[in-house]
């Protein structure tokens, strides 16, 4: 399941992660690439432990913590710290994969990568190329968002960025592991909860709420890791 955020950061946050990312010491993205993805990837990275990253990672943090359309498609366990990337001069990634494994701050603590998000906070007038696309049954799905807007994606999927021919573009990502680690079973759990939420506000609607209601908790109950 693909699901865009849009909104997920307000005008003033963006602009401030702009301004602090201007002024960071951006590194060569490929010093923190797998062996597998080190050959196809060009751009620049924030290290994980610089002050900017940390500083702005848990802005947008924070903001996924708030977020309801989030919390119900992720139905997140864990959020790994936010990383940043920059795309400039012909600068991409080719087709790869997220690892199934992260380690937080390099340390012993890890989460199991069950889904992506890129959070943009570039414009996408301010850049040519440099779209997200990612692979599923369907085919190639480019994705390139206003700048505050998030993309959630499974981490299953094979996905590549293409070149930045023109500007430069700003993205923060990350990835989070569910407490329901079965994507399709993650997918239902959405969709009625989803559903739930649009049952109208009289007495009719609220019985039905509060049975679909104990459906989806009940649900929840059963396939939920913690």
């Amino acid at each position: 399941m693909l699901l865009r955020i849009p909104h997920l950061l307000t005008p003033d946050e963006i602009a401030e992660c702009r301004r602090a990312l201007g002024e960071a010491d951006w590194i060569d993205g490929r010093d923190t690439a797998g062996y597998l993805s080190a050959g196809v990837k060009r751009n620049a990275q924030l290290a994980a432990q610089d002050p900017v990253a940390l500083r702005i990672g848990a802005l947008i943090t924070a903001r996924l913590g708030e977020n309801p359309l989030f919390l119900s498609a992720a139905l997140p366990q864990a959020i790994m710290p936010p990383l940043f990337n920059l795309y400039a001069g012909g600068g991409h990634y080719g087709s790869h994969i997220d690892g199934a494994i992260r380690s937080i701050d390099g340390g012993h603590r890890r989460i199991r990568t069950d889904l992506s998000m890129t959070v943009m906070l570039s414009d996408p007038a301010d850049y040519e190329g440099g779209e997200l696309v990612i692979e599923d049954h369907y085919g190639d799905r480019p994705v390139k968002l206003p700048a505050g807007d998030a993309i959630l994606y499974p981490s299953t999927s094979i996905h590549h960025v293409t070149p930045v021919t023109r500007g430069g573009r700003l993205a923060a990502f990350t990835w989070i592991q569910s407490m329901v680690r079965d994507g399709g079973v993650r997918a239902q759990l959405f969709e009625l909860d989803g559903a739930i939420q649009q049952l109208p506000e009289d007495e009719t609607g609220q019985a039905s709420r509060l049975r679909l209601s104990n459906v989806y908790h009940n649900l929840l109950r059963h396939f939920a890791e913690l």
